[in-house]
């Protein structure tokens, strides 16, 4: 058959990039044609998202493919992190540029919010992990400190369905990512607007929700003529890289809760695929989140901080004048004394500090740990930890699911990372497979093709990613001493809220 090419533009809190993902009839094989950095941008006080700049470099990348490719494109689609929005005016212009999810101003509205409204209520709408980064807090936030940007909003929509809507002018709220919002209700597969109208919140701005794999519509004219791709459909993915990556775990028990997954990055996010959402009272007290996935599945988690603690070491490290690759670091970590110090790498001061490794001598201090003192000791420190608190996720799946976790897939870009896969085997007693790294542009590139005809089910699309690289095995071991670590991480992070 003909070679057919389909465009995932994926977008992480580090950097971009366009793939090409060429399919032969068995195989996606990828292909980078433009890769660009990300962050957030302070304007004055406040932490946004520079996506005009992010759009202009979508364009150069679908450019390249036009160029490269031509009328072999059949489909592009959009994936990006959870909870941040766009505000567009009855005009369509942006109303400002958007908040990024670590800006200040949402610090303290998570505890107001619960003044108001119970716990209980929230999580029985939405059957969300209560976190202050949550899109609800960022509204009510919004709704507190710039009403004016509020009101003049005729659509709010989620960061990769801005960009689905640059592509196609559709507006629309891919399922996976509306249920990042907490304000989603998984029963009905709607807007719980009950919850907005007692935030004061306008359900009216928001789009449908569509299904990932949804076809939006072709490329806007204007823009298919200066990249050169006519003819070219968007389609939206599981938009939320979340959703794409765990779409995308090479398993070969689809339908069962009996493995689990880690998406690791940034964020580390763990959980298990279960039918429906689980919205029970142990749910909750283990602060679990449901969120959507692809073909009906909900995917049962918890968001980790993850290796934003060893990526924000590595630039207090170069802030000191002391550079390293990551690679440098993990072998200088690998000598370090094991299980010396430990931290919750979920509390608050990890989420924004302006010195990480600072922050992490500071909670080790306030929790009568030993203070990490070099570049090994500190990255050693977060990487055990983030292991044991994979483990103790792990009980709470098993607790809620009622189903033993087998095996652990390690998919994203940590993956790469050898020694926390290790640990996370050693600290969780399970077997580690680790890959694909590509995982979130694989799911993104492969919910397209199915929307084309061109793959199967969901079990048929995860053959094609066991096809597709190399999974590579991690065994557990060192069980005694990680037994004793998790007993002392218990205490750490039941202190770690109080102090």
């Amino acid at each position: 058959m003909a070679e057919k090419v389909y465009l995932g533009v994926d977008l992480g809190a580090e950097s971009g990039r366009v793939m090409a993902g060429r399919w032969d009839g068995s195989h996606m094989r990828l292909e980078e044609l433009h890769r660009f950095p990300n962050g957030g941008v302070w304007v004055g006080d406040s932490l946004k998202w520079d996506v005009v700049r992010l759009w202009a470099e979508i364009q150069q990348g679908l450019g390249e493919a036009g160029r490269r490719f031509g009328s072999a494109v059949r489909s592009v689609g959009v994936d990006t992190w959870g909870v941040d929005t766009v505000l567009l005016s009855q005009s369509d212009e942006l109303l400002g540029l958007p908040f990024h999810y670590r800006d200040p101003r949402t610090r303290g509205v998570m505890g107001r919010v619960l003044e108001r409204i119970p716990r209980a209520e929230i999580f029985g709408q939405t059957g969300l992990q209560f976190m202050e980064i949550n899109t609800l807090f960022q509204m009510v936030s919004l709704r507190e400190q710039h009403p004016e940007l509020l009101d003049a909003a005729r659509s709010l929509l989620m960061m990769p369905d801005f960009f689905n809507w640059c592509l196609s002018g559709v507006r629309s709220a891919e399922f996976t990512n509306a249920t990042t919002t907490q304000f989603f209700d998984p029963r009905k597969r709607s807007w719980a607007t009950d919850l907005l109208s007692q935030l004061d919140i306008p359900a009216s701005i928001l789009p449908p929700a569509v299904d990932p794999g949804a076809v939006l519509g072709p490329l806007r004219s204007g823009l298919a003529s200066r990249v050169g791709l006519g003819g070219v459909r968007v389609v939206a993915p599981a938009t939320h890289d979340t959703g794409s990556a765990v779409a995308a775990v090479p398993t070969d028990s689809t339908g069962k809760a009996n493995w689990a997954y880690i998406s690791s990055g940034t964020w580390s996010l763990m959980g298990v695929e279960v039918p429906n959402a689980i919205l029970s009272s142990k749910a909750m007290e283990f602060d679990l989140t449901n969120e959507g996935g692809i073909q009906g599945t909900y995917r049962l988690l918890k968001n980790i901080m993850g290796l934003w603690l060893v990526q924000q070491c590595r630039r207090s490290f170069e802030h000191r004048g002391r550079a390293h690759t990551y690679e440098q670091l993990v072998s200088l970590a690998s000598k370090a004394t094991p299980l010396r110090s430990l931290v919750n790498p979920d509390h608050p001061s990890f989420l924004a500090p302006e010195d990480m490794a600072s922050a992490i001598q500071e909670r080790c201090r306030a929790t009568g740990e030993p203070v990490p003192e070099d570049e090994g000791a500190l990255v050693r420190c977060a990487l055990e930890s983030l292991a044991l608190k994979y483990a103790s996720t792990l009980q709470g799946l098993e607790e809620v699911t009622g189903t033993p976790v087998e095996v652990i897939h390690v998919v994203g870009g940590g993956s790469r990372n050898d020694l926390l896969n290790q640990f996370t085997a050693d600290a969780c007693q399970r077997p580690v497979l680790a890959g694909p790294v590509e995982a979130t542009v694989l799911g993104n590139l492969l919910v397209q093709a199915q929307a084309d005809g061109a793959v199967g089910d969901l079990v048929q699309l995860r053959s094609v990613v066991r096809q597709s690289g190399a999974i590579r095995r991690f065994d557990p071991s060192g069980g005694a001493a990680w037994s004793e670590a998790a007993s002392r991480f218990a205490r750490v992070s039941s202190s770690s809220f109080r102090s």
